[in-house]
């Protein structure tokens, strides 16, 4: 069902015309996420970065960064599958808009969200893992991706600027 991995550790492509997972799955990506660098995996449905639907699931461990961004003409949606965790939007100059808490259907939070514009935001894992169901359009290019300037890349800053955006977030 899986094809072999594609550019980074992280990514992983199903094959098929039909796509089709289970929990099996879901435990493999619990486990690949344990042993990546960045501690985020994802398995996409869609068969290449041309595609015009991208639909993933992604499992993310807690200490995971995404550097708050935006993408220019996408529409993007989660729907969780296990986990909890916050969706942080973020006005231009980087105050917190909004923040969505997220967890599985029959959770007290939000099971699914969907931003239609092209507002920069952010994830907080509060769980030790969290999977949900992407779904985005393509085609996939990373110039379509603004990153923060206001916020750090990968690194040593970027796990101070986590704790103090978990502090903001969670207190």
């Amino acid at each position: 069902m899986m094809s072999g991995e594609l550019n980074r550790p992280e990514v992983q492509v199903a094959s098929g015309d039909v796509v089709r997972l289970g929990t099996r799955d879901v435990k493999q990506l619990h486990d690949r996420a344990h042993r990546v660098e960045r501690n985020r995996v994802r398995i996409c449905a869609h068969p290449s970065t041309d595609d015009p639907l991208h639909e993933m699931i992604i499992c993310l461990e807690r200490d995971t960064y995404i550097r708050p961004h935006r993408h220019a003409g996408k529409s993007e949606s989660f729907h969780m599958i296990d986990g909890e965790l916050d969706v942080v939007l973020f006005d231009d100059d980087g105050a917190i808009r909004q923040i969505i808490r997220m967890g599985p259907y029959g959770s007290r939070a939000s099971f699914f969200y969907r931003l239609m514009e092209p507002c920069f935001h952010t994830v907080l894992v509060r769980t030790p893992l969290a999977t949900f169901h992407e779904t985005t359009n393509g085609p996939f290019n990373p110039g379509d991706t603004e990153n923060a300037a206001w916020a750090p890349p990968e690194g040593d800053e970027a796990r101070e600027f986590q704790n103090q955006l978990r502090l903001r977030v969670w207190s």
